[in-house]
Protein backbone atom coordinates (compact mmCIF):
# COMPACT_ATOMS: atom_id res chain seq x y z
CA UNK A 1 0.00 0.00 0.00
CA UNK A 2 3.04 2.41 -0.41
CA UNK A 3 2.82 2.88 3.64
CA UNK A 4 5.75 2.43 6.27
CA UNK A 5 5.29 2.30 10.33
CA UNK A 6 8.83 3.09 10.35
CA UNK A 7 11.73 4.83 8.73
CA UNK A 8 15.31 5.60 9.82
CA UNK A 9 17.98 7.41 8.68
CA UNK A 10 21.85 8.16 10.44
CA UNK A 11 24.52 10.38 10.07
CA UNK A 12 27.99 10.43 11.41
CA UNK A 13 27.90 13.78 12.55
CA UNK A 14 31.57 13.91 14.28
CA UNK A 15 33.67 11.15 13.87
CA UNK A 16 33.57 8.28 16.41
CA UNK A 17 37.49 8.43 18.08
CA UNK A 18 36.86 6.82 21.37
CA UNK A 19 39.85 7.07 23.51
CA UNK A 20 40.43 4.79 26.41
CA UNK A 21 43.27 3.67 28.93
CA UNK A 22 43.08 0.64 31.18
CA UNK A 23 45.93 -0.39 34.29
CA UNK A 24 46.08 -3.32 36.64
CA UNK A 25 48.74 -4.25 39.01
CA UNK A 26 48.71 -7.63 40.58
CA UNK A 27 50.58 -8.92 43.89
CA UNK A 28 50.56 -12.75 45.07
CA UNK A 29 52.12 -14.63 47.48
CA UNK A 30 52.09 -18.81 48.14
CA UNK A 31 52.35 -20.01 51.05
CA UNK A 32 53.71 -23.78 52.19
CA UNK A 33 52.01 -23.49 55.69
CA UNK A 34 52.97 -27.49 55.92
CA UNK A 35 53.52 -30.51 53.82
CA UNK A 36 50.11 -30.75 53.30
CA UNK A 37 48.33 -27.36 53.34
CA UNK A 38 49.27 -24.25 50.57
CA UNK A 39 47.52 -21.41 50.15
CA UNK A 40 47.80 -18.39 47.58
CA UNK A 41 46.34 -14.99 48.16
CA UNK A 42 46.63 -12.40 45.77
CA UNK A 43 45.57 -8.64 45.71
CA UNK A 44 44.99 -6.89 41.83
CA UNK A 45 43.65 -2.88 41.31
CA UNK A 46 42.59 -2.27 38.45
CA UNK A 47 41.53 1.60 37.36
CA UNK A 48 39.86 2.52 34.02
CA UNK A 49 39.72 6.30 33.23
CA UNK A 50 36.59 7.49 31.75
CA UNK A 51 36.84 7.44 27.87
CA UNK A 52 37.21 10.78 26.05
CA UNK A 53 37.13 11.39 21.89
CA UNK A 54 40.38 12.44 20.38
CA UNK A 55 40.42 16.31 21.83
CA UNK A 56 37.01 16.49 23.72
CA UNK A 57 35.51 14.70 26.70
CA UNK A 58 31.74 12.51 26.75
CA UNK A 59 28.54 13.37 26.49
CA UNK A 60 25.84 12.61 28.72
CA UNK A 61 22.07 13.37 27.98
CA UNK A 62 20.44 14.89 31.61
CA UNK A 63 16.63 13.40 31.55
CA UNK A 64 15.37 16.36 33.53
CA UNK A 65 15.96 18.71 30.79
CA UNK A 66 16.02 16.50 27.85
CA UNK A 67 19.61 18.18 26.84
CA UNK A 68 22.86 16.16 25.66
CA UNK A 69 25.70 18.49 27.21
CA UNK A 70 28.89 17.44 24.98
CA UNK A 71 32.10 17.10 26.86
CA UNK A 72 34.92 19.64 25.88
CA UNK A 73 32.99 22.14 24.72
CA UNK A 74 31.48 25.43 24.84
CA UNK A 75 33.25 25.14 28.13
CA UNK A 76 31.91 22.16 29.53
CA UNK A 77 33.79 19.69 31.53
CA UNK A 78 35.22 16.85 29.45
CA UNK A 79 33.72 14.12 32.12
CA UNK A 80 30.52 16.20 32.14
CA UNK A 81 29.64 14.99 35.56
CA UNK A 82 30.06 11.30 34.83
CA UNK A 83 32.62 9.81 37.26
CA UNK A 84 34.56 5.99 37.48
CA UNK A 85 35.22 4.31 40.70
CA UNK A 86 38.91 4.51 42.15
CA UNK A 87 38.30 1.45 44.49
CA UNK A 88 38.42 -1.75 42.24
CA UNK A 89 40.41 -4.00 44.15
CA UNK A 90 39.81 -7.75 43.28
CA UNK A 91 41.49 -10.52 45.89
CA UNK A 92 42.00 -13.50 45.09
CA UNK A 93 42.36 -16.89 47.57
CA UNK A 94 43.53 -20.29 47.14
CA UNK A 95 43.27 -23.18 49.28
CA UNK A 96 45.12 -26.99 48.55
CA UNK A 97 45.10 -29.54 51.26
CA UNK A 98 46.38 -32.67 50.36
CA UNK A 99 44.67 -35.81 52.70
CA UNK A 100 47.17 -38.33 52.26
CA UNK A 101 48.84 -39.09 49.10
CA UNK A 102 46.01 -39.66 46.82
CA UNK A 103 43.48 -37.42 47.92
CA UNK A 104 43.51 -33.12 48.07
CA UNK A 105 40.90 -30.71 48.81
CA UNK A 106 41.03 -27.13 46.52
CA UNK A 107 38.65 -24.68 47.19
CA UNK A 108 39.52 -20.36 46.07
CA UNK A 109 37.53 -17.11 46.12
CA UNK A 110 38.27 -14.00 43.78
CA UNK A 111 36.42 -11.08 42.33
CA UNK A 112 37.14 -9.93 38.62
CA UNK A 113 36.03 -6.66 37.03
CA UNK A 114 34.66 -6.29 33.62
CA UNK A 115 37.52 -4.96 31.49
CA UNK A 116 35.26 -3.98 28.58
CA UNK A 117 35.84 -0.38 26.56
CA UNK A 118 33.51 1.62 27.20
CA UNK A 119 34.15 3.11 23.56
CA UNK A 120 32.25 -0.06 22.18
CA UNK A 121 28.63 0.92 23.77
CA UNK A 122 29.37 4.69 23.90
CA UNK A 123 31.36 4.90 20.38
CA UNK A 124 28.05 6.31 18.02
CA UNK A 125 25.27 8.22 20.31
CA UNK A 126 23.96 11.54 19.85
CA UNK A 127 25.40 13.86 18.13
CA UNK A 128 28.37 11.86 17.38
CA UNK A 129 26.10 9.88 14.96
CA UNK A 130 22.52 11.61 14.68
CA UNK A 131 20.12 8.72 14.42
CA UNK A 132 16.68 9.53 13.54
CA UNK A 133 14.12 7.14 13.81
CA UNK A 134 10.19 7.69 12.85
CA UNK A 135 7.70 5.79 14.30
CA UNK A 136 3.89 5.13 13.93
CA UNK A 137 1.78 6.44 16.85
CA UNK A 138 0.03 2.88 17.48
CA UNK A 139 -0.04 -0.82 16.13
CA UNK A 140 -3.13 0.64 13.28
CA UNK A 141 -1.44 3.41 11.98
CA UNK A 142 1.57 4.34 9.95
CA UNK A 143 4.37 6.47 10.08
CA UNK A 144 4.66 7.67 6.80
CA UNK A 145 4.37 7.08 2.68
CA UNK A 146 7.28 5.08 0.56
CA UNK A 147 6.23 8.33 -1.99
CA UNK A 148 7.09 10.90 0.98
CA UNK A 149 10.48 9.43 1.66
CA UNK A 150 12.75 9.56 4.58
CA UNK A 151 13.43 13.15 5.74
CA UNK A 152 17.28 13.82 5.85
CA UNK A 153 19.08 13.90 9.24
CA UNK A 154 20.22 17.34 10.04
CA UNK A 155 23.06 17.53 12.67
CA UNK A 156 22.98 20.35 16.16
CA UNK A 157 24.57 23.55 16.63
CA UNK A 158 27.86 22.46 18.98
CA UNK A 159 29.68 25.43 19.98
CA UNK A 160 27.87 25.90 23.09
CA UNK A 161 28.37 22.41 24.22
CA UNK A 162 24.40 21.73 24.87
CA UNK A 163 22.02 21.05 22.37
CA UNK A 164 18.44 19.56 22.69
CA UNK A 165 17.64 15.78 21.70
CA UNK A 166 15.34 15.61 18.80
CA UNK A 167 12.51 13.73 19.42
CA UNK A 168 13.23 10.62 16.99
CA UNK A 169 16.57 10.78 17.75
CA UNK A 170 17.36 7.32 19.82
CA UNK A 171 19.82 7.83 22.51
CA UNK A 172 21.97 5.99 25.10
CA UNK A 173 23.98 7.81 27.90
CA UNK A 174 25.48 7.03 31.20
CA UNK A 175 23.23 9.22 34.24
CA UNK A 176 24.82 11.37 35.81
CA UNK A 177 27.74 10.49 38.92
CA UNK A 178 29.47 7.21 38.88
CA UNK A 179 28.91 4.86 36.27
CA UNK A 180 29.05 0.96 37.85
CA UNK A 181 31.42 -0.74 36.36
CA UNK A 182 30.61 -4.79 36.53
CA UNK A 183 32.37 -7.53 38.81
CA UNK A 184 32.11 -11.32 38.85
CA UNK A 185 32.58 -13.41 42.36
CA UNK A 186 33.85 -16.71 41.43
CA UNK A 187 34.13 -19.76 44.21
CA UNK A 188 34.69 -23.14 44.08
CA UNK A 189 35.68 -26.71 45.84
CA UNK A 190 37.02 -29.26 44.66
CA UNK A 191 37.95 -33.03 45.85
CA UNK A 192 40.74 -34.57 44.00
CA UNK A 193 41.08 -38.10 43.79
CA UNK A 194 43.81 -40.59 42.27
CA UNK A 195 42.26 -43.75 41.03
CA UNK A 196 43.74 -47.34 40.22
CA UNK A 197 45.15 -47.50 36.18
CA UNK A 198 46.59 -44.05 36.88
CA UNK A 199 43.21 -41.92 36.71
CA UNK A 200 42.56 -38.90 38.15
CA UNK A 201 39.13 -37.71 38.90
CA UNK A 202 37.47 -34.43 40.50
CA UNK A 203 34.26 -33.72 42.14
CA UNK A 204 33.49 -29.58 42.36
CA UNK A 205 31.32 -27.66 42.79
CA UNK A 206 31.49 -24.52 40.71
CA UNK A 207 29.52 -20.56 41.55
CA UNK A 208 29.82 -17.46 40.35
CA UNK A 209 27.39 -14.30 40.93
CA UNK A 210 28.28 -11.02 39.06
CA UNK A 211 26.68 -7.90 39.69
CA UNK A 212 26.22 -4.10 38.06
CA UNK A 213 26.18 -5.67 34.49
CA UNK A 214 26.40 -3.06 32.11
CA UNK A 215 22.77 -2.59 29.81
CA UNK A 216 20.25 -0.25 28.52
CA UNK A 217 17.22 0.78 30.27
CA UNK A 218 14.66 2.24 28.16
CA UNK A 219 13.26 5.11 30.24
CA UNK A 220 10.64 6.03 27.72
CA UNK A 221 9.13 2.88 27.18
CA UNK A 222 5.88 2.42 28.09
CA UNK A 223 3.02 0.09 29.99
CA UNK A 224 0.77 -1.96 27.95
CA UNK A 225 -2.03 0.09 25.80
CA UNK A 226 0.53 3.16 26.44
CA UNK A 227 1.09 3.71 22.69
CA UNK A 228 3.66 6.10 21.67
CA UNK A 229 1.58 8.88 22.31
CA UNK A 230 2.02 8.41 25.83
CA UNK A 231 5.12 7.66 26.44
CA UNK A 232 6.65 9.44 29.45
CA UNK A 233 9.17 11.47 27.41
CA UNK A 234 6.78 11.96 24.47
CA UNK A 235 4.39 13.76 27.12
CA UNK A 236 7.03 15.73 27.99
CA UNK A 237 9.62 16.28 25.21
CA UNK A 238 8.00 14.90 22.19
CA UNK A 239 10.21 11.75 22.29
CA UNK A 240 8.90 8.79 20.59
CA UNK A 241 11.65 6.32 20.41
CA UNK A 242 14.29 4.90 23.01
CA UNK A 243 15.63 6.96 25.46
CA UNK A 244 18.47 4.24 26.79
CA UNK A 245 20.52 5.34 30.24
CA UNK A 246 23.20 3.17 30.43
CA UNK A 247 24.99 1.84 33.71
CA UNK A 248 25.78 -1.78 35.54
CA UNK A 249 22.13 -2.39 37.01
CA UNK A 250 22.18 -6.35 36.27
CA UNK A 251 23.33 -9.18 37.94
CA UNK A 252 23.40 -12.82 37.03
CA UNK A 253 24.16 -15.92 38.44
CA UNK A 254 25.90 -19.69 37.73
CA UNK A 255 25.69 -22.88 39.69
CA UNK A 256 27.50 -25.50 38.61
CA UNK A 257 28.81 -29.56 39.22
CA UNK A 258 31.03 -30.24 37.46
CA UNK A 259 33.15 -33.91 37.55
CA UNK A 260 36.61 -34.71 35.78
CA UNK A 261 38.14 -37.96 34.78
CA UNK A 262 41.38 -37.91 33.14
CA UNK A 263 44.00 -40.62 32.56
CA UNK A 264 47.49 -39.59 31.21
CA UNK A 265 48.48 -41.20 27.99
CA UNK A 266 49.96 -45.12 29.21
CA UNK A 267 50.10 -48.20 28.25
CA UNK A 268 48.62 -47.12 25.00
CA UNK A 269 45.48 -45.26 26.13
CA UNK A 270 44.17 -41.44 26.86
CA UNK A 271 41.13 -40.39 27.99
CA UNK A 272 39.97 -37.01 29.18
CA UNK A 273 36.04 -36.88 30.24
CA UNK A 274 34.15 -33.86 31.95
CA UNK A 275 30.33 -33.39 32.74
CA UNK A 276 29.05 -30.33 33.77
CA UNK A 277 25.52 -30.29 35.63
CA UNK A 278 24.63 -26.10 35.90
CA UNK A 279 22.19 -23.58 35.87
CA UNK A 280 22.38 -19.73 34.53
CA UNK A 281 19.89 -17.33 35.55
CA UNK A 282 20.69 -13.70 34.08
CA UNK A 283 18.39 -10.34 32.90
CA UNK A 284 19.49 -10.24 29.25
CA UNK A 285 22.24 -12.60 27.47
CA UNK A 286 24.78 -10.00 26.57
CA UNK A 287 26.61 -7.06 28.42
CA UNK A 288 27.64 -3.66 27.36
CA UNK A 289 25.34 -3.53 24.34
CA UNK A 290 22.60 -5.48 25.42
CA UNK A 291 19.15 -4.94 26.57
CA UNK A 292 16.31 -6.41 28.45
CA UNK A 293 12.97 -7.55 26.99
CA UNK A 294 10.72 -5.89 29.16
CA UNK A 295 11.85 -2.14 30.22
CA UNK A 296 8.02 -1.04 31.90
CA UNK A 297 9.16 -0.80 35.96
CA UNK A 298 6.20 -2.67 36.71
CA UNK A 299 7.08 -5.83 33.92
CA UNK A 300 10.74 -5.62 34.53
CA UNK A 301 11.38 -8.49 36.82
CA UNK A 302 10.14 -11.21 34.38
CA UNK A 303 13.66 -10.20 32.84
CA UNK A 304 14.80 -12.67 35.36
CA UNK A 305 15.08 -16.28 33.98
CA UNK A 306 17.05 -19.07 32.51
CA UNK A 307 20.20 -17.78 30.55
CA UNK A 308 19.48 -17.80 26.55
CA UNK A 309 22.73 -19.19 26.52
CA UNK A 310 22.05 -22.34 29.44
CA UNK A 311 22.76 -26.09 28.92
CA UNK A 312 21.56 -27.60 31.74
CA UNK A 313 23.71 -31.26 31.11
CA UNK A 314 27.25 -31.22 29.29
CA UNK A 315 29.52 -34.12 28.32
CA UNK A 316 32.21 -34.45 26.67
CA UNK A 317 34.95 -37.61 26.29
CA UNK A 318 37.68 -37.79 23.97
CA UNK A 319 39.88 -40.22 23.89
CA UNK A 320 42.95 -42.03 22.16
CA UNK A 321 43.87 -45.85 22.27
CA UNK A 322 46.64 -47.38 20.52
CA UNK A 323 46.33 -51.41 19.33
CA UNK A 324 48.54 -53.18 21.30
CA UNK A 325 49.93 -55.32 18.48
CA UNK A 326 53.05 -54.84 16.56
CA UNK A 327 56.59 -54.08 17.34
CA UNK A 328 57.38 -52.67 21.47
CA UNK A 329 53.91 -53.85 21.98
CA UNK A 330 52.76 -56.95 23.90
CA UNK A 331 50.54 -59.11 21.07
CA UNK A 332 51.93 -59.92 17.40
CA UNK A 333 55.32 -58.06 18.16
CA UNK A 334 56.64 -59.52 14.78
CA UNK A 335 55.41 -61.60 11.26
CA UNK A 336 52.63 -61.24 9.51
CA UNK A 337 50.67 -60.02 12.46
CA UNK A 338 52.90 -57.10 12.74
CA UNK A 339 52.56 -56.19 9.70
CA UNK A 340 48.82 -56.52 9.52
CA UNK A 341 47.92 -54.94 12.96
CA UNK A 342 50.89 -52.90 14.53
CA UNK A 343 51.05 -49.32 14.50
CA UNK A 344 47.12 -48.62 14.46
CA UNK A 345 45.66 -45.96 16.39
CA UNK A 346 41.92 -45.03 17.49
CA UNK A 347 41.17 -41.51 18.67
CA UNK A 348 37.70 -39.19 18.75
CA UNK A 349 35.59 -36.83 20.79
CA UNK A 350 32.20 -36.82 21.76
CA UNK A 351 29.96 -34.28 22.94
CA UNK A 352 26.58 -34.52 24.04
CA UNK A 353 24.77 -31.78 25.69
CA UNK A 354 21.01 -30.01 25.85
CA UNK A 355 19.42 -27.73 24.11
CA UNK A 356 19.20 -23.81 24.99
CA UNK A 357 15.71 -22.42 26.11
CA UNK A 358 13.63 -19.68 24.17
CA UNK A 359 10.66 -17.45 25.00
CA UNK A 360 6.90 -18.56 23.00
CA UNK A 361 5.64 -15.00 21.51
CA UNK A 362 2.74 -13.87 20.83
CA UNK A 363 1.70 -10.90 18.18
CA UNK A 364 -1.52 -9.54 19.49
CA UNK A 365 -1.24 -5.75 19.73
CA UNK A 366 0.26 -4.74 23.19
CA UNK A 367 1.33 -1.54 22.17
CA UNK A 368 3.98 -0.94 24.68
CA UNK A 369 7.49 -0.07 23.15
CA UNK A 370 10.33 -1.60 23.96
CA UNK A 371 8.30 -4.47 25.59
CA UNK A 372 7.29 -7.97 24.55
CA UNK A 373 4.32 -9.67 24.45
CA UNK A 374 4.41 -13.46 25.32
CA UNK A 375 1.88 -16.36 24.79
CA UNK A 376 -0.76 -17.47 27.80
CA UNK A 377 -0.03 -21.08 28.95
CA UNK A 378 -3.15 -23.31 29.14
CA UNK A 379 -2.27 -26.15 29.99
CA UNK A 380 0.20 -26.46 33.68
CA UNK A 381 1.99 -28.68 32.05
CA UNK A 382 3.40 -28.69 28.41
CA UNK A 383 3.97 -31.80 26.32
CA UNK A 384 7.01 -32.75 25.09
CA UNK A 385 6.02 -34.67 21.95
CA UNK A 386 9.28 -34.83 20.45
CA UNK A 387 8.40 -35.03 16.77
CA UNK A 388 10.32 -33.67 14.08
CA UNK A 389 9.24 -32.88 10.47
CA UNK A 390 6.56 -30.86 8.80
CA UNK A 391 2.81 -31.77 10.29
CA UNK A 392 4.46 -32.64 13.84
CA UNK A 393 5.27 -30.48 16.60
CA UNK A 394 7.66 -30.81 19.13
CA UNK A 395 5.74 -29.42 21.99
CA UNK A 396 2.14 -29.40 22.34
CA UNK A 397 1.18 -26.27 20.81
CA UNK A 398 -2.90 -27.00 22.50
CA UNK A 399 -0.62 -25.84 25.65
CA UNK A 400 -0.43 -22.53 24.72
CA UNK A 401 -2.80 -20.10 23.59
CA UNK A 402 -2.79 -16.67 22.33
CA UNK A 403 -3.48 -14.14 24.25
CA UNK A 404 -6.79 -12.10 22.27
CA UNK A 405 -6.99 -9.32 23.70
CA UNK A 406 -5.44 -6.32 22.84
CA UNK A 407 -2.97 -4.34 25.11
CA UNK A 408 -1.93 -7.31 27.46
CA UNK A 409 1.23 -9.29 28.16
CA UNK A 410 0.91 -12.75 27.85
CA UNK A 411 0.99 -15.13 31.26
CA UNK A 412 4.67 -16.95 29.99
CA UNK A 413 7.64 -15.66 30.56
CA UNK A 414 10.81 -15.61 29.48
CA UNK A 415 13.29 -18.93 28.25
CA UNK A 416 10.28 -21.37 29.40
CA UNK A 417 10.82 -24.40 26.93
CA UNK A 418 14.14 -26.07 25.48
CA UNK A 419 15.72 -26.70 22.36
CA UNK A 420 16.48 -30.34 21.51
CA UNK A 421 20.30 -31.31 22.35
CA UNK A 422 22.83 -32.58 20.89
CA UNK A 423 25.35 -36.05 20.59
CA UNK A 424 28.25 -36.07 18.30
CA UNK A 425 30.83 -38.11 18.33
CA UNK A 426 33.65 -37.88 15.94
CA UNK A 427 36.26 -40.63 15.17
CA UNK A 428 39.67 -40.84 13.36
CA UNK A 429 41.71 -44.34 12.83
CA UNK A 430 45.25 -44.15 11.27
CA UNK A 431 48.28 -46.24 10.84
CA UNK A 432 51.89 -45.16 10.27
CA UNK A 433 53.91 -47.24 7.84
CA UNK A 434 57.49 -46.52 7.57
CA UNK A 435 58.96 -46.30 4.19
CA UNK A 436 62.63 -45.33 5.64
CA UNK A 437 64.69 -43.91 8.42
CA UNK A 438 63.30 -40.45 7.90
CA UNK A 439 60.61 -40.73 6.10
CA UNK A 440 56.95 -41.84 6.97
CA UNK A 441 53.37 -42.62 5.25
CA UNK A 442 50.23 -42.27 7.65
CA UNK A 443 47.06 -43.31 6.41
CA UNK A 444 44.08 -41.48 8.07
CA UNK A 445 40.02 -42.23 8.23
CA UNK A 446 38.26 -39.44 9.27
CA UNK A 447 34.39 -40.09 10.65
CA UNK A 448 32.52 -36.80 11.23
CA UNK A 449 29.46 -37.52 13.25
CA UNK A 450 30.30 -41.52 12.87
CA UNK A 451 26.86 -42.43 14.52
CA UNK A 452 25.05 -40.40 12.00
CA UNK A 453 23.20 -38.67 14.98
CA UNK A 454 20.90 -36.06 14.09
CA UNK A 455 21.46 -32.33 14.49
CA UNK A 456 17.89 -30.74 15.01
CA UNK A 457 17.37 -26.72 14.12
CA UNK A 458 15.44 -24.50 17.02
CA UNK A 459 11.87 -24.93 17.71
CA UNK A 460 10.08 -22.54 15.83
CA UNK A 461 8.45 -20.08 18.34
CA UNK A 462 8.05 -16.83 16.41
CA UNK A 463 4.53 -17.02 17.93
CA UNK A 464 1.57 -18.92 19.06
CA UNK A 465 -0.79 -17.42 15.98
CA UNK A 466 1.86 -19.07 13.39
CA UNK A 467 -0.16 -22.50 13.16
CA UNK A 468 1.48 -25.46 11.14
CA UNK A 469 4.86 -23.95 12.29
CA UNK A 470 4.07 -23.12 16.23
CA UNK A 471 6.61 -25.29 18.17
CA UNK A 472 7.72 -27.29 15.06
CA UNK A 473 11.32 -28.22 13.82
CA UNK A 474 11.66 -28.20 10.35
CA UNK A 475 15.69 -28.44 9.96
CA UNK A 476 18.45 -30.56 10.57
CA UNK A 477 21.63 -30.66 10.08
CA UNK A 478 25.71 -31.90 10.98
CA UNK A 479 25.18 -35.60 8.44
CA UNK A 480 27.67 -38.14 8.74
CA UNK A 481 30.86 -37.10 6.55
CA UNK A 482 33.59 -39.73 6.09
CA UNK A 483 37.14 -38.96 4.25
CA UNK A 484 40.05 -40.47 3.59
CA UNK A 485 43.81 -39.49 3.53
CA UNK A 486 47.48 -40.04 2.79
CA UNK A 487 50.04 -38.31 4.59
CA UNK A 488 53.73 -38.03 4.03
CA UNK A 489 55.85 -37.08 6.37
CA UNK A 490 59.99 -36.00 5.51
Amino acid sequence: MGLANNTDKSLEYILATGREWQFGWYARDRWQVSRNLTINIGLRYEFYPLMTRAGKGLERYDPTTNQVFLGGRGGQPDNVGITVSHKLFAPRVGIAYRIKDKTVIRTGYGINYDPIPFSRPLRGWYPIVVDTARVAPNAFAWEGTIAQGVPNTVGPDLSSGVVTLPGGVAERSPWGGEIHRGYEQSWNFTIERKLPQDVLMSVAYVGTKSTHLLADYDINSGGPGSTVANLPYNLAYGRTVATNMWDGYLSSNYHALQVAVNRSFSHGLMIKAAYTWSHTIDYTDDDGWAAVTWNWAPAFQRNRATAGFDRQHVLQIGWLYELPMGKGKAFAKSGVGAAVLGGWQVNGVMAAYTGTPFTVSDSTALNAPNNAQTANQVNPVVNRIGAVGPGTFYYDPAAFASVGVINTFGSTGRNILRNPGVWNTDLNITREFAVKEKARIQFRGEFFNFPNTSHFGGVSSGNVTSGATFLSIRSASGERQIRFGLRVQF
